[in-house]
């Protein structure tokens, strides 16, 4: 069955269809990238469930030229307070793939 690309929605649809797909029968997948980089930062996938529960997406989304994917980052506290941005796709309305995580520290030290 080919794949049918989801178009670019505003942040806030976004932000739902991510919520969505933490549960409601939907599903998020940490690829391998985000996998990798969240061990680079020492942190766990709860530190980045926290932040695709409670974040915010604060930029319209970004194309990516090679999949043809809108890629939206959501960004948020960790219970540690380490301010994270974690960078996903919607494979399909109710699949979310998380594409890479980064903590943002200049966030961090103004909080």
């Amino acid at each position: 069955m080919p794949t049918m690309l989801v178009s670019a929605v505003k942040p806030d649809i976004a932000l739902d269809m991510l919520r969505d797909c933490l549960g409601n029968g939907g599903s998020v997948i940490p690829g391998g990238h985000f996998r990798d980089e969240l061990r680079k930062e020492g942190l766990t996938l709860p530190d980045a469930w926290l932040v695709l529960r409670s974040g915010c997406i604060y930029n319209a989304p970004e194309c990516d030229i090679k999949t043809g994917e809108w890629k939206y980052t959501i960004e948020g506290l960790t219970a540690d307070g380490i301010w994270l941005a974690v960078v996903f796709s919607f494979k399909h309305v109710d699949k979310a793939y998380l594409i890479t995580v980064f903590s943002i520290e200049a966030k961090t030290r103004k909080l």
